[in-house]
């Protein structure tokens, strides 16, 4: 096939070849022979490709049309119930089991009988926020500290002993005075709170009452007649009816008041001191001395003979019965 195809080629091209041959010469002829037998030998490598394909599709028709799998069956046929409606339905809900389980218990730990500690935690921080005032307010320590502030002014001594000393004094004599007070309230009030046997109302009604009774012991009719007035209330019928609101701020007041009164006590035989000693300073021509430079030690060993801070702590803790 491919000897013919090259035969016509060169035949075809002889009378070309004859026409050309005395213009171009024969670089061009060579030129024109070599692309014809470029084309011929890729034509002949495409028909040699294209007959295995042809070959190879024979075995397959040989085996004839594939039937259907003899699985493949109408949708129908694999539905269990035939006669069911194949249309799709929603989700069911969920169901609850069909036998009885039991009763469920769950254990909380006592938290519903005892505050838990979280509880606990919160009222106690809350307690300690609110404890300065309380103390200054509700307890004897107001009445002590400015009675020891005026018995060292009138020893005429400016910081000494220093206010920290003061106050820490008075605050143990406070702790003292207020011990069953204090007990009082720990066993009406925050024992049975903490046990679980009172509710928050009724472990705080139960633990100010104490308090309240310290408080009317030691608060003045009078005081307490001033603040209902300034409040714009009516006055109790028993001193016991006097709400907290009345009855703080005047006892407050009376523990001042009894404090100024002893301070008034003590601060007489050092003035009587300061008079003898500028009287004699006068009678001897010294007046540009001064008087309470001179009285100073008088003071002092008068106080330290007669025990001083001994009576005036004991008056203080004798004036709460």
């Amino acid at each position: 096939m491919t000897d013919l195809l090259t035969d016509l080629v060169v035949r075809w091209l002889a009378p070309v070849r004859r026409t050309v041959a005395g213009a171009l010469g024969r670089p061009l002829v060579l030129l024109a022979l070599l692309v014809a037998t470029a084309g011929l030998v890729l034509l002949g490598a495409g028909s040699a490709s294209a007959a295995p394909s042809t070959s190879a599709s024979a075995p397959a028709a040989a085996f004839g049309p594939v039937s259907a799998p003899a699985f493949a069956q109408p949708a129908a046929d694999l539905l269990d119930d035939p006669t069911e409606d194949a249309t799709p339905n929603g989700p069911r809900g969920p169901r609850g089991p069909q036998t009885d389980t039991g009763s469920v218990t769950v254990d909380l730990g006592g938290l519903t009988d005892k505050p838990s500690n979280s509880v606990v935690l919160l009222l106690t921080l809350t307690l300690l926020s609110l404890l300065p005032a309380i103390v200054l307010t509700c307890t004897s320590f107001a009445k002590i500290l400015v009675v020891l502030g005026l018995t060292r002014n009138a020893l005429g001594l400016q910081q000494t002993p220093p206010n920290q000393v003061l106050a820490g004094l008075a605050l143990f004599l406070s702790l003292f005075i207020m011990g069953p007070v204090l007990s009082q309230i720990n066993d009406a009030g925050v024992q049975p709170y903490l046990d679980g046997e009172a509710t928050a109302s009724q472990a705080w009604d139960s633990g100010i009452e104490p308090l309240r009774t310290f408080m009317l012991a030691n608060a003045d009719d009078d005081e307490i007649e001033l603040l209902t007035n300034v409040a714009d209330r009516d006055l109790p019928e028993t001193r016991e009816d006097t709400p907290m609101s009345t009855l703080v701020p005047a006892f407050v007041l009376s523990e001042l008041k009894d404090a100024f009164i002893i301070g008034f006590i003590i601060f007489i035989p050092f003035l009587i001191i300061d008079i003898v000693v500028s009287g004699a300073l006068m009678a001897l021509g010294m007046m540009m001395m001064p008087p309470v430079m001179v009285s100073l030690p008088f003071k002092l060993l008068l106080f330290v003979l007669v025990n001083g801070w001994g009576l005036v702590i004991t008056a203080l803790v004798g004036s709460y019965g």
